[in-house]
């Protein structure tokens, strides 16, 4: 082949590629097509055929590369450089009130502020990473810090550009949902129980079935699709003052983007906004169950921060939860990791939302007189925020005649222990912390996802460890031997040496996550994060008094007595001190350094887009001895000013107080 025909070919290859990618965004991302399906293959064979003569000039971000290679051998994780926070909710238009008079309170402003409200989709979050506009990677949310790699399955979802166009810059991780339109599913579901296959129960779960493939052409072949929503790292180029000017930025890169977005003053405006989405609710072509509002200045975000892993300046307005009726089969006790009772209905199946209910928690025998539910009982049933079923009323007019009322055990269904209800609580619980059932739970809550993460410690293992006495505790994980889990039912060679490398692995801990394994009461991964943030060591925390606890903001009494009871009982105390000598603990993944006194009896107020979250700068403050405060006084010492810093650093400099950036703080951290 001579080079003029080459460089032909060449330029062919090249023009074929900016065509098709020209085309799938028209039809993806804008629905608005201009070549015939027809057309549209031939110039695709036309590509795949030059690609073919010659493979040398294939690139990972042609069109033709949406579909290749092997499926995967598992999936790596994905550690996100800026978190993906999860957002707080609300289900009525006073919640929405509440949180933006918290805002003007934070801010200290009694002027309207700017919101974005845009669809919430039900479907899977996910991070992309484009360098020199290029797909690289693609990850899912996972715990929020850290997800897994599903680029194989990202770059077939034809709406994911895999070159942007315009100028993204050097790097930019852009977020998004993933989703399966509701015809594409119905379809899907039509083809696999003409297949004899089981029909997935609601798109997002084949969603998230599809994105844990690890064969591509199986994604390839399923109706995903996606829009943007945010961005990660990057972005710089984009030069965004707000929320609804950064999707604008992001949609001229070839990103798909909701037209479903507005911009209001004031939060009434977002109330609106929410009230018509509803009502468009069942005529979408995808699955939402509310509406996200954000404050739309990134000036004014970075002032309000994070509040543990939530951002302050967001939340989920949901809709109403769906019903529908069935008929109570039987009503029985179970004992929770606290020794909590909980009754729990069985129900006739009933679909809701695409989901089929078959139990529903009574949550306490307070509730149940309040319903007055029965078994034979008729009742109404919900997904509580489209999750979680909940009884909400019985039918009286279709009680069965002779049904009677439905009361707890005075003994606990587990160890017979006597059951007590403690002075301003509604639950019934079992005093017995050597309780069967609760030592289980707690076993199986400390391993699971929230926990430690310890991959094949479920809950019918856990059982046949205790009952082996092989565990006890939670420490006793750590301890485990190959020889003697060889002998437990179903574990062969390969499960065992799979579970004691998971259990390895999991020495490795930050703080915050150990202490939501421990199952404190009212210690979920919010206020567990809050805590590692204040107390960076685990010996500091076992050492904090009361008084301590409860001067941390988030805290408060009810928590810190919580924390205080649990501490201070010898077998809690003794468990966690072993655990500590398991486990080789790392400080909070939001706080790093170490205990000093750089700052002591400093004060400090934080105003401004920060370059790291504002909560770490906190966490760093306080363990140096500062104190962290919202408003600017004569008292304050420092005001650290971050980008786009508003009327706190005028008033700083009003008042004579010294103003510096986050590199001087941390010049200052660093000092002592």
């Amino acid at each position: 082949m001579d080079d003029t025909r080459a460089m032909s070919e060449r330029e062919r290859l090249e023009e074929l590629r900016e065509q098709i990618r020209y085309h799938d965004h028209r039809y993806h991302v804008l629905d608005d097509p201009e070549l015939s399906d027809a057309r549209y293959d031939a110039l695709y064979r036309e590509l795949v055929e030059l690609e073919r003569r010659h493979p040398d000039w294939v690139t990972p971000d042609s069109p033709s590369q949406r579909v290749g290679g092997e499926p995967r051998e598992g999936f790596l994780q994905v550690e996100h450089a800026v978190p993906m926070l999860s957002i707080d909710n609300g289900t009525r238009a006073e919640d929405l009130e509440a949180f933006e008079a918290r805002l003007k309170r934070f801010l200290g402003r009694d002027d309207e502020i700017d919101f974005a409200a845009e669809p919430k989709y039900d479907g899977i979050a996910v991070e992309l990473r484009y360098e020199q506009g290029v797909l690289v990677q693609g990850s899912t949310r996972g715990d929020g810090r850290v997800g897994e790699d599903i680029t194989h399955n990202l770059r077939t979802i034809p709406a994911i550009p895999l070159r942007l166009g315009g100028e993204p810059g050097e790097l930019l991780e852009v977020r998004g949902e993933v989703f399966m339109p509701t015809e594409g599913f119905a379809q899907l579901n039509r083809e696999r129980s003409a297949g004899g296959t089981e029909p997935f129960a609601n798109p997002r779960n084949a969603t998230a079935g599809t994105l844990r493939q690890l064969d591509p052409a199986v994604a390839a072949a399923r109706p995903l699709d996606i829009f943007v929503y945010g961005i990660g790292r990057g972005g710089e180029t984009l030069a965004a003052r707000g929320h609804c000017e950064l999707l604008e930025r992001l949609r001229a890169l070839g990103l798909k983007v909701n037209e479903r977005l507005a911009r209001t003053s004031g939060i009434a405006g977002a109330i609106a906004f929410h009230d018509a989405l509803e009502q468009a609710r069942d005529s979408l072509p995808y699955e939402i169950d509310g509406t996200v509002v954000k404050v739309d200045s990134f000036a004014l975000r970075g002032e309000l921060g994070e509040l543990g892993r939530s951002p302050r300046w967001a939340i989920a307005f949901k809709f109403p939860p769906r019903q529908e009726t069935t008929r109570v089969q039987e009503i029985r006790a179970y004992v929770g990791r606290t020794g909590a009772l909980t009754p729990v209905a069985r129900l006739d199946p009933v679909r809701i939302g695409g989901v089929t209910v078959a139990h529903a928690s009574l949550h306490n025998q307070d509730e149940i007189e309040r319903l007055d539910v029965r078994v034979g009982d008729a009742v109404f049933v919900e997904r509580a925020g489209d999750v979680i079923p909940k009884v909400v009323k019985v039918v009286l007019e279709q009680r069965p005649p002779g049904t009677e009322p439905y009361r707890l055990p005075d003994a606990c269904p587990e160890c017979g222990s006597a059951v007590a209800r403690l002075e301003g609580e509604v639950a019934l619980r079992c005093p017995n912390l050597e309780c069967p059932a609760q030592v289980k739970e707690r076993l199986r809550h400390f391993a699971s996802r929230g926990g430690l993460d310890i991959d094949g410690l479920g809950e019918k293992l856990i059982g046949q460890l205790l009952e082996s006495g092989q565990v006890k505790g939670p420490a006793d994980f750590f301890s485990l031997e190959r020889h003697k889990l060889l002998g437990l039912e179903r574990i062969g060679e390969k499960s065992a040496d799979n579970l004691l490398a998971a259990i390895e692995k999991a020495r490795d801990v930050p703080l915050e996550r150990l202490l939501n394994a421990l199952g404190i009461r009212h210690v979920g991964a919010q206020n567990a994060a809050v805590l590692a943030m204040y107390f960076l060591k685990i010996e500091d925390l076992l050492a904090a008094s009361r008084e301590e606890l409860e001067a941390i903001d988030e805290i408060g009494p009810v928590i810190a007595e919580s924390v205080q009871v649990f501490l201070a009982d010898p077998n809690n105390r003794s468990e966690t001190e072993r655990l500590q000598a398991c486990l080789r603990l790392k400080p909070s993944q939001q706080a790093s350094g170490s205990l000093s006194t750089a700052l002591a009896g400093k004060s400090f107020v934080l105003t401004g887009a920060m370059a790291e979250p504002r909560a770490v700068w906190e966490a760093r403050i306080r363990a140096a001895g500062g104190k962290p405060a919202a408003s600017v006084s004569k008292k304050t010492d420092f005001v650290v000013a971050g980008e786009n810093a508003g009327s706190k650093q005028g008033k700083a400099l009003e008042l004579g107080v010294s103003v510096i950036d986050e590199d001087e703080l941390r010049r200052m951290l660093e000092s002592d």
